[in-house]
């Protein structure tokens, strides 16, 4: 998946653990982990305000992305219903 989590940088910079987050953020240890590793299809976008409120960020702190070409010619397949 060309969408890469980089929240482990930022919690580095901060000198803060996963666990402290998660408790800050209101959200459980697993889902922070799920989170981190790229396991989870997607975030909610105040889920994602509150990681950043905590961390003092911006979105794009957490994530990165690599450019494929491949998903642009999914969205002209009929991709799968997201926006």
């Amino acid at each position: 998946m060309p969408i890469r989590i980089t929240l482990d940088a930022m919690l580095a910079r901060r000198g803060m653990t996963a666990r402290e987050l998660a408790a800050t953020v209101g959200i459980s240890e697993t889902q922070m982990s799920l989170f981190r590793s790229g396991k989870v299809k997607g975030i909610r976008f105040r889920t994602l305000a509150r990681l950043c409120a905590a961390l003092g960020c911006a979105p794009g702190d957490l994530l990165d992305y690599a450019y494929d070409a491949d998903d642009l010619r999914d969205a002209h397949e009929g991709g799968d219903g997201e926006a």
